[in-house]
């Protein structure tokens, strides 16, 4: 019965594994792609460069942190469970600011287009 517990712990300590490099790749993705395209438009002078690149961000680091969280299944100790907590606590706080300046900058959009 142990080593049963032992193979389902160590299938399920390799997918999370698989599951926090995937996601770390597809938000790095979204977050270059982001910031490239953010780049085409701010030369282009589009006005809608800001949200676009705060969406981005915002989005890729949605990914980054289910990682984060997926990382908190595979870690044993107390010292990394700090580590990834912080890593967290971190990550939440810049998308919520992020969230916050896009809300700000739609605002500010609308107001604009209501005094025209």
């Amino acid at each position: 019965m142990e080593s049963i517990y032992l193979i389902l712990e160590h299938f399920l300590s390799n997918i999370a594994n698989l599951a926090i490099v995937v996601f770390e790749f597809i938000g790095v993705g979204i977050i270059i792609y982001s910031g490239l395209s953010g780049f085409v438009k701010f030369l282009k002078k589009a006005p809608d460069t800001r949200i676009y690149l705060a969406k981005g961000l915002a989005m890729g680091l949605e990914f980054k942190m289910g990682s984060e969280i997926l990382r908190t299944v595979v870690v044993r100790e107390w010292r990394e469970i700090g580590i990834v907590a912080g890593i967290i606590a971190l990550r939440a706080a810049l998308t919520f600011l992020i969230h916050w300046e896009i809300k700000q900058e739609e605002r500010a959009d609308e107001s604009h287009e209501h005094t025209k």
